[in-house]
């Protein structure tokens, strides 16, 4: 916290502040004993007052008043342990993301990637893509917190997550797989994530997949699932979630509505977006073991579209107006070979006069968030996509139209 006081420049020289010092200083803060906090750095009690000293002679000042009843904190201390707990959380956030583009996070994503990785890019049948992805989802259990109900929203199956304690805004999920695989089923863990973070009631959409129903069944399949939630919801109160080709299957979701003159939801949260369907605007990252490529695109573009005409405004975001469209919050991947085509269409949005955020995170995989239970970085961006559905949903005052169905 900042509370007026200047804290003097600290001196740049080898022998100056280390992090050990500051790491010693706010474990001693924290607990204002000297035994306790030798304890938690597993060193002894004269060591640590050795570099507590030695911290203070750096500073030019005590940090600590020290009596033979009590520890306290000085003026000056207090001035610099919210500093030393800013700097260090700095440091542990930069190791993380170094480990986890370069290390063994990455190793791990990369083993679970490998069978849906392989099936995708060659002539495998559907059948064999679609066990991948439910494999790859299957190793993943839905948040503790939750609880999963089927419904038919609109004709469509579905699923209805809800958290504990949940708010009154309502996330329309689509999910992923390359508009070929995945499930409402496959999807709670994930899914049910966001619905944590909301807090809010998730209904997950089980559209129907190519290449047996092409495009427009996916869409007529979201847009009535929408529909559904308006019956009993106010637009204001819904947020529309999707990652991957879910989260291009969102913006053909908003387009298609501002074509019909549906009410638009509060927002939509595109996770890893993929919106490029004539796959030109790929570009496989350098050194990235994981990726999807723009071959794979290809194969699962035509079996979307079979055939159609892939001019249809709903269908080239990159392209199309924006205007009139709620809110979006986009999610890339450094290492994503769709990282391009999320950043396009985030500068379309603005260019249009849509309300837009991308945030890029330094990980080399294509859609991230579904590591949630152990990569750092997702868990921050589920986190934020919490906060942006709050934030949304909590500044409109629009009643319910009648007794909500998802809650």
């Amino acid at each position: 916290m900042d509370d007026g006081r200047n804290v003097l420049a600290l001196p740049h020289s080898p022998e100056g502040i280390e992090l050990r010092h500051l790491r010693a200083f706010v474990a001693v803060a924290e607990d204002l004993s000297f035994s306790k906090a030798a304890q938690k750095l597993f060193i002894t009690q004269p060591a640590l007052s050795r570099q507590i000293r030695g911290l203070e002679r750096l500073v030019g000042c005590d940090l600590f008043r020290r009596s033979t009843q009590r520890v306290e904190l000085t003026l000056a201390g207090e001035a610099l342990l919210a500093h030393a707990r800013t700097l260090l959380a700095g440091m542990n956030d930069a190791v993380t993301a170094a480990r986890s583009v370069g290390g063994e996070l990455a190793g791990r994503m990369a083993l679970l990637w490998e069978p849906w990785a392989r099936a995708s890019a060659g002539d495998a049948d559907w059948d064999h893509v679609r066990a991948a992805v439910e494999d790859l989802h299957g190793r993943f259990a839905p948040p503790a917190e939750v609880t999963v109900a089927p419904v038919i929203a609109g004709g469509v199956p579905a699923l209805r997550i809800k958290p504990d304690q949940p708010s009154d805004a309502v996330v329309l999920y689509l999910h992923g797989g390359g508009y070929v695989g995945g499930s409402a089923f496959g999807y709670r863990h994930l899914a049910g994530a966001v619905a944590v973070a909301a807090p809010a009631t998730t209904l997950v959409a089980d559209y129907r997949l190519a290449p047996e129903h092409p495009h427009p069944a996916a869409v007529q399949d979201a847009v009535n699932a929408y529909l559904w939630l308006l019956d009993a919801t106010a637009p204001a109160k819904i947020v529309v979630v999707g990652d991957s080709s879910g989260g291009g299957l969102v913006m053909t979701l908003l387009l298609a509505l501002r074509e019909r003159e549906i009410p638009q939801p509060a927002g939509a949260v595109l996770m890893c977006p993929w919106v490029d369907l004539d796959c030109r605007t790929q570009r496989p990252p350098r050194e990235s073991p994981i990726l999807f490529s723009p071959e794979q695109a290809r194969r699962l573009a035509q079996a979307y579209l079979s055939g159609q005409d892939i001019d249809d405004p709903v269908l080239t975001p990159l392209r199309t107006g924006l205007a009139g469209l709620p809110p979006l919050l986009i999610h890339a991947a450094s290492g994503d070979s769709v990282l391009q085509e999320a950043q396009l269409l985030a500068k379309h949005g603005r260019e249009c006069g849509v309300d837009t955020t991308i945030t890029v995170y330094p990980v080399p995989t294509h859609d991230f968030h579904i590591f949630w239970t152990f990569l750092p970085e997702a868990m921050q961006a589920l986190d934020r996509i919490g906060a942006f559905i709050r934030d949304l949903t909590s500044a409109h005052a629009h009643p319910a139209t009648g007794q909500s169905r998802p809650s």
